[in-house]
């Protein structure tokens, strides 16, 4: 029996830049993709062992609730109608498909028995899963999978199951390391970012849904041709804006400067507000406005920015030090009802 963990991923910059940029394939005009992101510090853990004829999934979920056992039949055709139905294990489905048709696999019954990352927030649970299923399949059965190799089966994975993620999320694969994502046409560069010094770092929990789907559907419809005003400057944004504000926040990681790296956590969300989100109704995020116009956020922190696909999931929050981060997670929590999760950034590999 493996025993595994997967985390999940904090997109500190360059949300929605990872599909974007992958027109370039066609469309050669639009800017490269760069998003800046790191590893959490909640993900999955599970247990994962060989059973005949059959992959069985079940799952803890973050509040204590239970899900499954779901059993499928150890068939690709039978798995791929599986993903496509769009159950609560479909993304497993896909993955299960994926490594039977390139591996030729057996079966497998995977049981997630701690699951700390919230769902649906912006952090990348659905592609975790994924990574998850890939790293069970290939543990059980002695196959060398790199972590580009699990980011790729992930992705078709989750794609095989409906999803319409780019292929930043799955970098989950790579732990909780700080990376690097470039996105141009078909190719993915990923890339060890230093950290200086350690960066206090909030996650909020916004304890509010989003649509990431609709968020998707009306961004993309802005590609690959401006059809207006408002698609020309989602356009900016996700690209040459983007590549600026990534590269000027990898200087400020590798010094370590949380000041410089909160002003453009900042920045950021104000392009953002400015310019993608008259795009989606879905962007309107109340929520997460409140949180970034707290006088606590103010007082403790050198800026904040939304997370993911950005929506009423989750806020990020560059805090002044350790203490500051402890003091504004009770201030909030006492204030708004939010829940809270720390992550540092630390100079290494992490």
């Amino acid at each position: 029996m493996s025993i595994l963990f997967v985390p999940g991923r904090l997109c500190l910059f360059g949300e929605h830049s990872d599909w974007a940029g992958a027109y370039r394939t066609t469309h050669p005009d639009i800017a490269p993709g760069r998003c800046l992101v790191a590893g959490t510090d909640q993900g999955l853990t599970a247990e994962a062992e060989a059973i005949a004829d059959a992959v069985e999934v079940r799952t803890v979920l973050p509040d204590g609730s239970r899900r499954g056992p779901e059993r499928f039949p150890l068939d690709a055709d039978a798995l791929d109608v599986a993903a496509r139905a769009g159950g609560f294990f479909s993304y497993v489905a896909g993955v299960a498909a994926e490594m039977l048709e390139r591996h030729r696999v057996g079966g497998l019954e995977l049981r997630v028995t701690r699951a700390d990352l919230p769902l649906g927030k912006g952090l990348s649970s659905s592609a975790a899963v994924c990574v998850l299923a890939a790293r069970a399949f290939a543990h059980t059965y002695g196959i060398a999978l790199t972590p580009r190799d699990e980011m790729e089966i992930a992705y078709a994975g989750e794609r095989r199951a409906g999803s319409a993620c780019g292929r930043m999320d799955q970098v989950c694969a790579f732990g909780r390391r700080t990376t690097e994502l470039g996105f141009d046409g078909e190719t993915l560069t990923v890339t060890p970012l230093p950290v200086g010094a350690a960066l206090h770092l909030l996650i909020v929990d916004l304890d509010r849904s989003k649509d990431t789907r609709c968020i998707l559907d009306d961004l993309r419809a802005c590609f690959p041709t401006a059809r207006d005003a408002v698609a020309a400057g989602v356009r900016d944004a996700l690209g040459p804006r983007n590549l600026d504000i990534t590269a000027r926040a990898g200087v400020a990681l590798a010094a370590g400067d949380a000041a410089a790296l909160g002003a453009l956590m900042s920045e950021a969300q104000q392009l953002f507000d400015e310019l993608v989100a008259p795009a989606s109704a879905a962007l309107t995020a109340p929520r997460l406005h409140e949180v970034l116009a707290h006088p606590l956020v103010a007082e403790l922190a050198y800026g904040a920015k939304g997370v993911g696909s950005q929506g009423d999931g989750c806020a990020q929050i560059v805090a002044r030090d350790a203490t500051a981060r402890d003091r504004l997670a009770a201030g909030l929590a006492r204030a708004l009802g939010v829940r809270c999760l720390p992550r540092t950034l630390r100079p290494g590999t992490d």
